[in-house]
């Protein structure tokens, strides 16, 4: 064949990219490389009219040559002069891409515009080529490569394309496209740089996994929730009243009695909140009943009411929004008896970790928990003295039953011994006994846990199923607690009232004799009113701000032995464990007392119920959501810095879930239990005729209803009045109870259909498993004719 007609064939060939399993000679790869080296060097007009075959071409280069190593091993020094060979070319094309580079540059301007067209769609083609790169099947060397080069195509040609008339518009389209990308990008950075507290959980998760990090990120999220809360009860009831109600001292409920000013700034009054703190805008009395005040005739006991209302209802939907988020994100659709050895195997690692000492723990625990998967699965097959079993844990919940109990009547018994000593003179009582409630509960929430660890021993549960049991005795323990604590505070608001109705009855009977006595002295019905100080007036109990103080002192008490409590157990400990270890006689690290570790379940509860008690004494004490805010900022930092410089990882360090909804179960429980003494207090009992922002009313919700009737038009009072009509109601409730059980029907049937279509998934995957050869005995044969690899598999 003529000369021509071979080249022709050759040329095609690579274009094509066909895989020859023979050595070629030298001479042929020079010439294809002066080949090449001819085709580069053309005029800038004539290679702009050429198609991207070429360009493919020059991509099909370093896939060919690699094919070729592939077909024939070479030796190490044949592969080092192959490799620098292919650096100079690249090095080569790199000079020669910017030899064109320029001459496009001066070619610009004569470009017409269907080669402006064409360069635009290299330029679009070039931007998809950069976007896909790392999906493409390449080497590195070559993606390094052809990223470069086309790096530098877009950033030469795409602001080239703006110049000359009529394409403005697209170098600004570009320029605001950049822009934009750029802005995003900065805008997510400064996001997440905004996130309080990001770097200081992050490292308590590197060197505690995130089990650890988890409840510094709940509290992170309380933190956040009281933040609105007080936002909330700050501007639009304490800061209205502050500046369009009336001053300090201008009314009885803004002044410190007489028989209280002489020690009204006293440490141990301020420290019990009386005095100046029982008068201040802190607690509910302070509030006046004005229906409108200053200028902008604000509704304050309007406000105070659906603002009280509101905290319960902004923190029921946060709630139940985090639930159905978490179990969106979470979940796998896994049984959780399923594939238990493939998820331990593929899923244990908690890739979070940073510090060397808690990666050998997670190892440690990974290992463990293979082991006792193992262990579940002989247990489960193995004869057991199920009768002594069954003894022994009715025996453990019977002394747990007994605790419980008793902790109940321990805190009944002392709220009404601390009812008999609010009676006695101040000056007579000791601190113990002024704070004796308090206390107790306090010491109650350190002992109790401990000592249900320790019954639970006889249960011998797993350990699972035994944290499980735990946390719902500590659960019904704080509940029983609080509830025993309301139930005795109540039979004091009870008193109170007693007491409040006979003070406004001789309070009555007194202005009646003087307005009697007054007009038959002076012989008119023009009679003045009496002229009494407000420090001088004569006040009732006012059970609003009692039951105030009684959450303010409980939060404020438990926030000290918390803090207590991890100053000694936890520093003083790590002290004693760091320092007195070289001189003892045996090792306190290894035994006891050893570091301490975080307790996660104690500390979350912990604050769930502390939050219940927020939630329960805001209605009473407004004050009491900011005091709340300043304690969840400050147990972030004190609790972080505990963590860090006195505890040691666990031993088993648990791997976070994203769709564990526990803790978001037990605040919704919590909150649902919160918001029953206050809506009693609003529906049942009768508000202080003298103190607070409903006063005068009959009951806390006629304020609504007085709304209602002076400031709404009549027919939105019969609508209201038509809403709550019994027969109305009834039937609503019943229409919404089929629409729960219409709903719950509709979900057993998707999760039974779930289930039919995994039944279905395995039926299929074991008849392709049946139908499927396998494969064995793999062996290699080196053809040595041909230099190449070939495997044979045999069935």
């Amino acid at each position: 064949m003529p000369p021509k007609r071979k080249n022709e064939i050759a040329i095609s060939v690579e274009d094509v990219g066909m895989e020859v399993d023979v050595v070629s000679d030298s001479g042929s790869e020079d010439e294809a490389r002066r080949r090449a080296k001819n085709r580069r060097v053309k005029p800038q007009r004539k290679a702009k009219r050429v198609s991207s075959d070429e360009e493919d071409e020059e991509d099909e280069a370093p896939r060919k040559r690699g094919r070729k190593k592939k077909a024939k091993p070479r030796d190490s020094d044949e592969d080092d002069e192959e490799d620098k060979r292919t650096k100079e070319e690249s090095d080569e094309e790199s000079e020669e891409d910017r030899g064109k580079t320029k001459k496009r540059g001066a070619d610009e301007e004569s470009l017409s515009e269907g080669e402006m067209a064409a360069l635009k769609e290299q330029v679009e083609e070039k931007k998809k080529l950069i976007a896909t790169l790392r999906n493409k099947p390449w080497r590195m060397k070559r993606r390094l490569v052809l990223l470069k080069e086309a790096q530098e195509f877009v950033e030469t040609f795409e602001g080239a394309l703006g110049k000359g008339k009529g394409r403005k518009l697209y170098a600004y389209k570009v320029m605001m496209a950049k822009k934009v990308i750029k802005f995003k990008r900065d805008f997510e950075n400064f996001k997440t740089a905004c996130i309080p507290w990001e770097r200081k959980i992050k490292e308590v998760e590197s060197h505690f996994g995130s089990s650890v990090a988890s409840y510094f990120i709940f509290l992170r999220w309380m933190y956040g929730l009281n933040m609105v809360l007080f936002g909330l009860m700050f501007g639009l009831v304490v800061l209205p009243e502050i500046l369009m109600g009336l001053p300090y001292g201008s009314i009885p409920r803004k002044t410190v009695p007489r028989e209280e000013q002489d020690t009204a700034m006293d440490f141990s009054v301020l420290n019990d909140f009386g005095g100046y703190c029982k008068y201040s805008f802190l607690f509910y009395g302070y509030f006046n009943n004005e229906r409108r005040i200053g200028l902008l005739q604000f509704r304050l006991p309007l406000s105070y009411l659906l603002v009280g209302v509101g905290i319960f209802g902004y923190s029921l939907m946060v709630v139940i929004r985090t639930m159905a988020r978490n179990s969106n994100e979470g979940g796998d659709g896994a049984e959780e008896g399923e594939f238990t050895f493939s998820w331990k195997m593929f899923t244990s690692w908690d890739y979070l970790i940073g510090n060397p000492e808690t990666a050998d723990n997670k190892y440690a625990s990974i290992t463990t928990s293979f082991k006792e998967s193992i262990v579940d699965e002989q247990e489960n097959q193995k004869d057991e003295n199920i009768h002594l079993r069954r003894f022994l844990r009715v025996l453990a919940n019977f002394l747990i039953t007994c605790s419980l109990g008793g902790s109940g009547y321990l805190i009944y018994f002392v709220v009404k011994r601390s009812q008999d000593f609010a009676k006695m003179e101040k000056e007579n009582l000791s601190w113990l006994e002024k704070n004796e409630v308090e206390v107790v509960m306090s010491l109650l929430g350190l002992v109790c846990p401990p000592l249900f660890e320790t019954i639970a021993e006889l249960e011998n549960y797993h350990p699972r199923i035994a944290l499980k049991w735990q946390l719902g005795r500590i659960f019904a323990l704080f509940l029983g607690n609080l509830y025993t604590f309301l139930f005795a505070l109540f039979d004091e608001v009870n008193e109170k009232l007693e007491t409040e109705k006979s003070i406004r009855n001789a309070t009555i009977w007194a202005l009646e004799q003087y307005y009697a006595n007054y007009s038959s002295h002076f012989n008119t019905t023009d009679v003045p009113p009496p002229n009494v100080q407000p420090a001088d007036v004569i006040r009732g109990p006012c059970w609003e701000n009692a039951v105030g103080i009684g959450f303010v002192k409980l939060i404020v008490s438990d926030m000290q032995v918390t803090y207590l409590t991890i100053l000694v157990g936890d520093f003083l400990r790590a002290v004693i464990v760091r320092f007195l270890n070289y001189c003892w006689c045996w090792d306190l690290e290894a035994g006891f007392p050893s570091y301490g570790e975080f307790d996660i379940s104690g500390n979350v509860l912990g604050l769930i119920f502390n939050q219940g008690m927020i939630w329960m004494g805001a209605f009473y004490a407004p004050g009491l959501v900011g005091l709340n805010v300043l304690r969840l900022l400050s147990s972030m930092y004190y609790q972080c810095w505990a963590v860090m410089c006195c505890n040691v990882p666990h031993e088993r360090v648990f791997k976070a879930s994203r769709s564990n909804n526990f803790y978001m179960g037990l605040l919704l429980l919590v909150l649902f239990l919160s918001l029953l003494p206050v809506v009693y207090t609003i529906m049942t009992l009768s508000p202080s005729f003298d103190c607070g922002p409903f006063s005068g009313q009959e009951k806390m919700y006629d304020v609504v209803m007085e709304t209602i009737e002076q400031d709404l038009p009549s027919f939105i009072a019969n609508i209201f009045t038509y809403a709550t009509n019994p027969g109305l109601i009834m039937p609503a409730v019943l229409l919404m109870v089929l629409a729960l059980y219409y709903l719950n029907a509709v979900s057993k049937g998707y999760q039974q259909a779930n289930i039919d279509l995994k039944r279905k998934m395995k039926m299929v995957s074991m008849s392709v498993l049946l139908h499927v050869p396998s494969f064995s005995n793999i062996s290699r044969v080196q053809d040595q004719t041909n230099d190449c690899a070939v495997y044979s598999w045999t069935l």
